[in-house]
């Protein structure tokens, strides 16, 4: 266990120029335009969550929008942003955060949230400070954060372990140590990746159907016996329960489509969703 952990220096913006804009201009541009381009209803409640996808921009943007405007509609304010993203390029065996002070995009710096790491270095089991990352997963959702949401401090975790017990302990966690915080929850997720499109259609379902039904475990268990993909069914599911300890009770999928929709090129397409975890209003 860590009680408190030094963070310092600034995580550059490793992806700017490939997998998004890479000028403030363009990028503002893009983003606004994403967001523009989505239609959601209100919800029913109070925001607490959000799922969002996150390859490059032409292929992920336009339903990464859909989430990030479901945050603009709820015209909520929050301090701290928990964005929660799998591990692609560094094996742990447990969960990471960089323990750097900032984030860099082109848009700015985001400051990273160190009373809340150390609280979560304080509970948390095998959770490890990192001194650099090159994860994509997180990054890609911070212009989207920076235009919709505005200034907020950033906890950015990286799960390795994506098994049950691991959702159920960082959930668990992170509902004690947000209650009463002004906290957004953020799952980095895509879905099944490189099938053809009708097969990607009925993977994707499944783990559509999970979320609708606010149902992590059956979520996980799909993942675990191999019955439909989420590079980050991890995150998905422990921001699920993690929501719940905070009192979510409903979940809307708000968008879903798959890079065969933008390319045209239907025969290995990678798939994408966008949804939001809220309590219910009273009555």
């Amino acid at each position: 266990m860590v009680a408190q952990v030094r963070l310092h220096g600034v995580r550059p913006a490793l992806y700017a120029g490939t997998w998004y804009p890479g000028t403030p201009e363009a990028l503002r541009k893009a983003v606004d335009h994403y967001l523009s381009q989505a239609r959601v209803e209100p919800l029913p409640g109070e925001l607490v969550a959000l799922v969002a996808p996150h390859a490059g921009y032409i292929y992920s943007g336009p339903v990464a929008g859909y989430a990030y405007r479901a945050l603009q509609e709820a015209s909520a304010s929050f301090e701290t942003v928990v964005l929660i993203g799998p591990s692609h390029r560094v094996y742990l065996d447990g969960y990471g955060i960089t323990a750097v002070e900032a984030y860099e995009t082109p848009l700015g710096q985001v400051p990273l949230d160190a009373d809340l790491i150390a609280a979560l270095g304080r509970e948390l089991g095998m959770l490890m400070f990192l001194s650099r990352d090159e994860e994509h997963s997180l990054e890609i959702q911070l212009p989207f954060l920076q235009r919709a949401l505005g200034d907020f401090r950033l906890v950015p975790i990286m799960m390795g372990d994506q098994s049950w017990e691991a959702c159920q302990e960082l959930g668990q966690v992170l509902g004690r140590v947000l209650k009463g915080r002004s906290a957004l929850l953020v799952a980095s997720t895509d879905l099944s990746h490189y099938h053809d499109y009708s097969r990607a259609m009925a993977l994707d379902r499944l783990i559509v159907e999970r979320v609708e039904a606010f149902d992590p475990r059956g979520l996980v268990g799909l993942l675990e016996r191999r019955k439909a993909e989420a590079c980050g069914g991890g995150p998905l599911a422990a921001t699920m329960l993690a929501a719940q300890a905070l009192g979510a009770d409903g979940a809307s999928v708000l968008h879903y489509a798959n890079s065969g929709d933008i390319t045209g090129d239907r025969s290995h397409v990678v798939g994408y969703m966008a949804a939001a975890l809220y309590k219910r209003s009273a009555g």
